[in-house]
C-alpha cells in the first residue's frame, strides 16, 4: 500500500520509494535545540554551500570552470567543452581513468605522460582560479554578515565542538580572526628556535619568523579536510602565510604562487584519491584522524555527500564504528538538504552511513 503524497524516483534499475518531502523537514533551529537537549557533543562539516551562500558568483563550479575557460590554454579550453561538465572532481576522475585505460592499450609511452600533465595543469589552474576570484581582503565581508557568519561557528566551537571544512578560501578564517575568537585554534603557532632547556630571560627568547602546524595541534578546534589557501609545505614544516605590514593575506599568497610555490589543495578526482593524497601529508593526515574519532553529533551544512566524498562517509563510519562505547563515539549525524532533490540523493545513499542518519532544512539557516 503506498501512502499518499510519497514520490517515486528511478535510480538505475531500482525505483526507490521516498516518503518523506523537502517542506516537512525541520529547521536547523529544531535540530540544534533537539541536540542541545541531548547534552552531547555537536560539531559542524561545512562544504562548499558554505562559501556559494556567501557569493555564488565566486565559489561556484561554474565560476570557477569560466574563470579557466577564459585563460588563454586551448588544451583545458578542449577539457570542458568535451567531457561537458563544469564539476572538476568529475574532469579530474576521467582523466585518471584515460591515464589507466592508455596504460593498457596505447602503445604510445608518451600519452599517459600527457594525459598527467593536463590533469596537473587542471589542477593548477583551480588553485589559481580560487585565488583569483576571491574576495581581496577579510573587509570586503560586511560587518552584518561576518557577525552572523561568527554566531554560526561559535556555537560549536563555545560548546567544545570542532570545525572541519574541505573548503579552499579563507572565509572561515577571516570571520573567526575578525571577531577574535578566543575557540578558534588551527594548530598554527611560532616555535621557540633557542631552546637550551635551561633558563632564558623572555627578551632573549627567539621565536621563528613564520607560522608553523604541530605546536598547538593538541588544542586545535578548526580543521581544513582538503587544505586551504594560506597553507604551505615548506618540505620540512606545514607554513601559514600571515597578513604583513606592506600586503594583504592574499598578496602574499599570490607573491608565493608566483615563486612557484602552492597551496595545500587535495584537488585529486575519487574518494579513493583523495584519501592517498591526505594520508601522504603529516598535516592532512592528523586532520583526517581527528575527524575519525569525533564523538557525540555531527551537523553538516553545504556538503552534498557526492561520489568524489567516499573519503568522508568513511571517516563518519570509523568515528561511529560500532565497537566503541555508546559515549565515546559518533551516535548521529544531521545533514543540511537544500531541495527535494537533495533530500532523494542523501535517502538514496542513507545505507552507506553506519551511524544515525537525520535530516533538516539548511535553506532555514542563513549564516550569512
Amino acid at each position: 500500500m503506498r501512502c499518499s503524497g510519497c514520490i517515486l524516483r528511478k535510480v538505475g534499475l531500482a525505483t526507490i520509494h521516498f516518503s518523506m518531502k523537502f517542506e516537512d523537514l525541520p529547521s536547523y533551529q529544531q535540530i540544534l535545540a533537539d541536540l542541545t537537549k541531548k547534552r552531547r557533543k555537536i560539531h559542524l562539516l561545512f562544504g562548499n554551500g558554505f562559501s556559494m551562500a556567501y557569493d555564488r558568483n565566486i565559489f561556484s563550479y561554474n565560476a570557477l570552470s569560466t574563470f579557466i575557460e577564459k585563460v588563454d590554454d586551448d588544451l583545458l579550453k578542449k577539457l570542458f567543452h568535451t567531457l561537458d561538465t563544469k564539476n572538476f572532481e568529475v574532469i579530474m576522475q576521467q582523466l585518471d581513468t584515460f591515464a589507466e585505460i592508455a596504460k593498457i592499450f596505447s602503445t604510445d609511452s608518451t600519452l599517459v605522460l600527457r594525459i598527467n600533465q593536463a590533469s596537473e595543469k587542471l589542477k593548477r589552474s583551480l588553485i589559481d582560479a580560487v585565488k583569483e576570484l576571491h574576495p581581496e581582503h577579510v573587509f570586503t565581508i560586511p560587518e552584518a554578515a561576518c557577525t552572523n557568519c561568527y554566531a554560526f561557528l561559535d556555537r560549536y566551537l563555545s560548546n567544545e565542538g570542532l570545525i572541519f571544512s574541505t573548503n579552499y578560501d579563507l572565509l572561515p578564517y577571516w570571520v573567526l580572526m575578525r571577531n577574535k575568537s578566543p575557540h578558534a585554534n588551527d594548530g598554527f603557532g611560532k616555535d621557540l628556535e633557542n631552546a637550551t632547556g635551561e633558563y632564558i630571560p623572555e627578551d632573549e627568547l627567539q621565536y621563528s619568523e613564520e607560522l608553523r602546524w604541530g605546536k598547538r595541534k593538541q588544542d586545535q578546534t578548526i580543521y581544513y579536510l582538503h587544505g586551504t589557501l594560506p597553507f604551505f609545505d615548506n618540505g620540512i614544516d606545514i607554513v601559514k602565510e600571515v597578513y604583513s605590514t606592506e600586503n594583504f593575506l592574499l598578496q602574499n599568497i599570490s607573491n608565493r604562487m608566483e615563486k612557484k610555490e602552492y597551496p595545500i589543495f587535495v584537488t585529486a578526482g575519487n574518494g579513493k584519491q583523495k584519501l592517498t593524497h591526505i594520508m601522504h601529508n603529516k598535516y592532512l593526515s592528523h586532520y583526517f584522524d581527528k575527524f575519525s574519532s569525533i564523538e557525540g553529533s555531527l551537523v553538516t551544512f553545504g556538503f552534498n555527500f557526492s561520489e568524489q566524498d567516499s573519503h568522508i562517509i568513511d571517516g563518519i563510519n570509523k568515528a561511529a564504528h560500532f565497537g566503541k562505547r555508546e559515549g565515546d563515539k559518533l551516535q548521529s549525524i544531521y545533514i543540511g538538504v537544500f531541495s527535494q532533490q537533495g533530500l532523494e540523493y542523501i535517502e538514496s545513499i542513507r545505507g552507506k552511513f553506519k551511524c544515525k542518519v537525520n535530516l533538516y532544512n539548511s535553506q532555514t539557516k542563513n549564516i550569512w
